[in-house]
């Protein structure tokens, strides 16, 4: 390259970041990129006060992935110190508003290499796979814990990104199941834990004290649909296909209420499902408009199982919903994908749900007064709530989770010091 070359290259390089650094000042960045604002500066020389690190590099739209551990994590904090590392400033400002939780942000990957060499972290996790876990994955000096969002029949359950951890905490047997079927060269016995679904500790509470399914009123469906997923083979969403035929049919039916939970990501990366959303939330809104005693309603905010409490029959894609929903020993119907290209893992429960397609959601009212009149697939779904979700007695998960965040570190303590 001449002289003149290399200056014009070094001008447009300079350009680019001054370009850059105007747009996330402006705010202008498009949804789901990191605004690049760290406390790098800060952390130079600074080492974390914390056993434990979160790391947790998306922006604040996939910030429901993370608040289903709070709870969770509160617990881990007063037993192990935990400091959550994000990689965008708008995500720590609005975790350190909802927790007291120690935030910081890292746009450099360097500065992530001196916090871990100053710090006395023995424990990273993660709650998604985000390909940018692996900035934090590359380090050998902790130990590595995939905990996900959830457990479902999502290709994402078993995808190969589960062997860069040293170890899955999953919530039941289904899991490990899953992935000893789907994940080849993968040990699901030895790299797979069985925590149970801490989370389901409030929701226990929450459906003890929920309305139990009556006769002699409207009786509630909630529909749960997933987003539309970041690739085809994760298209399980059925809001654009299914949805507002699934939402008109029941509308349709006198006794029925209407409860609609979309995804918060729905939308984010197709239009259509944004259009089709809007076109179901239109519908309620007019039926409940029509008939304000119907108590029809679209859910956007609180916790999902507020909503699950208070429900008769989920109909939802699948997804992890459909795994919790087993917690309340209500009848469930599930959508089929309408894309061939859709991966879906041949399971249990997916055999044992009565599902809906393009051919049968004509009848999804017929469909879902008959389950929720015999509910004949119940002894089934009875049978599997343990084999996904592990022990379901109130406070035992919690703790399995505990002790199994200190057999991991205690693990991984003894490998690097070579005793077997």
């Amino acid at each position: 390259m001449t002289p003149s070359a290399a200056r014009g290259a070094s001008l447009k390089r300079r350009a680019r970041a001054v370009g850059g650094a105007l747009i996330r000042r402006m705010g202008l960045l498009p949804g789901g990129v990191p605004d690049g604002h760290g406390d790098d500066a800060r952390l130079a020389s600074q080492r974390l006060d914390a056993e434990v690190i979160v790391y947790f590099a998306d922006t604040e739209d996939g910030l429901y992935q993370l608040r289903q551990w709070y709870g969770t994590l509160e617990a881990l904090d007063a037993r192990r110190r935990i400091v959550v590392v994000t990689a965008d400033s708008r995500t720590a400002a609005a975790i350190r508003a909802e927790t007291t939780f120690e935030v910081v942000t890292v746009a450099r990957y360097a500065t992530l290499d001196g916090l871990l060499s100053r710090s006395a972290v023995r424990l990273v996790l993660y709650v998604n796979h985000n390909p940018e876990n692996f900035s934090m994955l590359r380090f050998a000096s902790v130990v590595h814990v995939s905990l996900l969002h959830g457990d479902s029949d999502k290709v994402v359950s078993v995808s190969n990104q589960a062997k860069a951890y040293d170890f899955s905490f999953v919530a039941g047997r289904a899991a490990v199941d899953r992935m000893a079927r789907y994940l080849p060269l993968f040990d699901a016995e030895q790299r797979c834990v069985v925590v149970g679904r801490p989370q389901l500790d409030e929701a226990l509470t929450l459906l003890a004290g929920g309305r139990p399914p009556s006769a002699g009123a409207r009786r509630t469906v909630l529909y749960a649909p997933t987003w539309e997923g970041a690739q085809p083979s994760a298209a399980y969403g059925s809001v654009d296909g299914l949805g507002e035929s699934i939402v008109s049919g029941l509308l349709a039916e006198p006794s029925l209420r209407v409860v609609y939970r979309p995804h918060p990501l729905t939308g984010v990366r197709l239009a259509s499902y944004g259009a089709a959303d809007a076109a179901i939330r239109h519908r309620i809104q007019t039926a409940q408009e029509a008939e304000p005693a119907a108590g029809h309603r679209v859910s956007v905010s609180g916790d999902i199982m507020a909503d699950m409490a208070e429900a008769d029959l989920l109909v939802c894609d699948v997804s992890a919903v459909a795994m919790d929903w087993l917690v309340t020993d209500r009848p469930l119907v599930v959508t089929t994908p309408s894309s061939r290209e859709v991966v879906t893992a041949s399971t249990p429960l997916l055999e044992e749900t009565p599902r809906i397609d393009a051919t049968s959601v004509r009848d999804v009212a017929t469909l879902v007064l008959r389950e929720l009149e015999a509910d004949p697939h119940g002894p089934a779904r009875r049978r599997l709530a343990e084999y996904y979700l592990g022990d379901l007695r109130p406070g035992v998960a919690a703790q399995t989770f505990l002790e199994a965040c200190d057999a991991a570190i205690e693990a991984h303590a003894r490998a690097s010091h070579g005793v077997s």
